[in-house]
């Protein structure tokens, strides 16, 4: 019955047969007319030889034969219409890429140019852009002085998220490795078997520190056919940074120095591009930009099955015409 209730999963195979339920109303007048004509009058003198018991008796009833003849040709009409559950299964094939994310951890990323500051604003656009990539395998290395992989790649995000929502300046010798953070980037991909391997590599800085130098990392990026995407963090000119002095933590302007011509070329000798983000919003959009260059090809096939609910129906039409020539032959057979 529940089955029956299921609105939203019922179907019909055969719906013209409702059409004939517009049948309905003509068979309902055609009856009335019968039964006008079937019961001529007649006049009486005296009614004092009727018993008004007898006249009442079984007559009264004999309008349950049309009703019952009404449901089985009703429950008939369903039937042959062929209600149908429909459950519907989806297998999903999809060939995902393999990305890294490599973050600039270092002590500049706390500038407070973006909102609250440049680390934050990177991990909160990340966070979204994992959201936006359900079937990739993502990992995430952190670098500044040195590099770290925290977390390799996997299709397990919620572990992801919490990994990027834990990302820090200070968690590492300050500075800033770019070739580094690329090399470590390189090495989560190098075995990784996606469609095709991406990094994503953002700094506010120049290459100062590192035992590879970013032209090494280049390239054995360019050695494992790896696109590097390169953003560049920072407004144009000076941006407010908090500064430990020893008074405290005071906050300067210092100027923004972006190496940008390396990031440049890293991008384009890799097939990848080059972003500057400048503030919440670009870092955003930059995001959406990559994901609209790297499409995951996903293969949705559908399975519709269908159990078949006409049975009942056509048990409460055999069961009616049943009921009712039983009743026509036997209980209201004298009454004419």
């Amino acid at each position: 019955m529940s089955t029956l209730l299921d609105w939203k999963h019922l179907s019909f195979a055969h719906p013209a047969f409702f059409a004939l339920l517009l049948l309905m109303p003509f068979i309902i007048w055609w009856q009335q007319r019968s039964k006008k004509e079937d019961n001529p009058a007649l006049r009486l003198t005296t009614l004092s030889g009727l018993n008004p018991a007898q006249a009442g008796g079984k007559a009264r009833f004999r309008p349950v034969l049309f009703v019952l003849r009404i449901i089985t040709l009703v429950a008939l009409t369903i039937a042959l219409a062929r209600p149908q559950s429909s459950n519907t299964t989806e297998n999903i094939d999809s060939e995902g890429i393999d990305i890294v994310l490599a973050i600039d951890v270092s002590g500049s990323m706390v500038a407070e140019d973006f909102k609250p500051n440049r680390i934050e604003a990177a991990k909160a656009a990340a966070l979204k852009f994992v959201d936006e990539r359900p079937t990739d395998r993502i990992g995430l290395v952190i670098f500044s002085g040195e590099s770290f992989t925290m977390c390799p790649i996997t299709i397990d995000h919620n572990v992801l998220k919490e990994q990027i929502s834990q990302v820090k300046n200070g968690m590492i010798v300050d500075g800033t490795a770019i070739g580094m953070g690329l090399a470590t980037a390189v090495d989560r991909l190098r075995n990784a078997t996606g469609k095709s391997k991406v990094i994503i590599l953002m700094t506010d800085g120049v290459n100062n520190m590192g035992l590879i130098d970013p032209q090494t990392g280049l390239e054995i990026a360019k050695a494992y056919h790896i696109r590097v995407y390169t953003i560049g963090i920072g407004t144009m000119g000076q941006a407010i940074i908090p500064v430990q002095t020893p008074m405290g933590i005071q906050k300067q302007m210092m100027p923004v120095e972006i190496d940008e011509p390396l990031l440049r070329k890293i991008a384009m000798e890799t097939g990848g591009k080059y972003f500057r983000a400048t503030g919440n919003q670009s870092f955003v959009d930059i995001y959406s930009d990559i994901n609209k260059m790297e499409k995951t090809r996903i293969d949705v096939t559908s399975y519709k099955h269908y159990a078949e609910l006409f049975f009942p129906f056509a048990l409460i039409a055999i069961f009616c015409l049943a009921l009712e020539m039983l009743l026509r032959y036997s209980v209201f057979r004298s009454i004419t």
